[in-house]
């Protein structure tokens, strides 16, 4: 089953219900009340994202040989995700990374910032090019040790085959103590993709939080911190301050390309060229 979710904005609308500030502390991790597409979601994420299955995608698509586009035809292509059968239930991706983008813009924050904002999102293009949702969505986690259960869903890493590994199944597992997340094998999906093609463009604070903002065990759970460097766990004070934006700038306003394209279009050529790889 490649495609457990009806769409892709599904997924969106599970992690902001589940990181809902509002909500109360026992109500965090009922996720027996999710739709059945979200928990077969996770059940394919959590069963076939193995090791060698990272290994395999980060050969496969960060050659940034695929193809080139500008970050404008990036969303518009991204727009084609859209569930059209029901549009007035869903955002389409660029209303939100738009609206995540002015979120951040009218609390005054620095433009690479704001640009981070509007960009973060792009490696879901991988969904585009044939990659099941499972491989570009979800809450990511480190590949090649323990699995944490402050993962969601984590009961279903046991259908893993790395779960049958011992080696991969100690704390450790195949790193160092402290090692640093540039060191770790996260879960393949939409963020690292996007932080390679952002890599030669954004500052280091940017590209920390395209990188890291799927890794919820991590920035708000607390997780894995034995893998961070103390670099990591510093530049993760800008994770931290990204994700609300991410996940709590819907509204029902939608945002109008028209009058904020010109402020946007000056802001991508300001960091971006003409065209990215991709």
């Amino acid at each position: 089953m490649d495609g457990p979710l009806e769409h892709l904005e599904q997924w969106d609308d599970f992690v902001s219900s589940r990181y809902d500030p509002a909500k109360k502390t026992e109500a965090f991790r009922d996720y027996e009340n999710s739709t059945p597409g979200v928990r077969e979601f996770y059940r394919l994420n959590h069963t076939l994202q193995t090791r060698d299955f990272v290994l395999q995608k980060k050969r496969e698509y960060l050659g940034l040989n695929r193809m080139q586009m500008s970050v404008w035809e990036a969303l518009d292509y991204l727009n084609t995700l859209v569930d059209d059968s029901d549009p007035d239930t869903d955002l389409s991706q660029i209303e939100h990374n738009l609206q995540t983008a002015e979120a951040i813009r009218r609390d005054g924050h620095p433009r690479w910032f704001v640009l981070t904002g509007l960009i973060h999102d792009l490696g879901k293009i991988l969904c585009l090019k044939g990659e099941p949702q499972w491989a570009v969505v979800g809450d990511t986690f480190p590949t090649g040790c323990a699995y944490s259960d402050k993962v969601v869903f984590s009961n279903y890493f046991r259908d893993n085959p790395d779960y049958a590994n011992p080696s991969y199944q100690t704390r450790l597992g195949i790193y160092d103590e402290h090692c640093g997340l540039d060191k770790v094998d996260l879960s393949w999906g939409h963020d690292e993709y996007m932080y390679h093609v952002a890599k030669p463009y954004l500052p280091e604070a940017g590209l920390y939080m395209i990188r890291y903002h799927s890794f919820y065990a991590a920035h708000r759970e607390g997780a894995y911190e034995y893998l961070m460097s103390d670099h990591d766990k510093e530049m993760f004070q800008w994770v931290r301050a990204f994700n609300p934006y991410d996940l709590y700038s819907k509204s029902a306003d939608r945002p109008k390309l028209s009058e904020l394209k010109g402020y946007y279009a000056e802001l991508v050529n300001e960091y971006f060229p003409s065209k990215l790889n991709f």
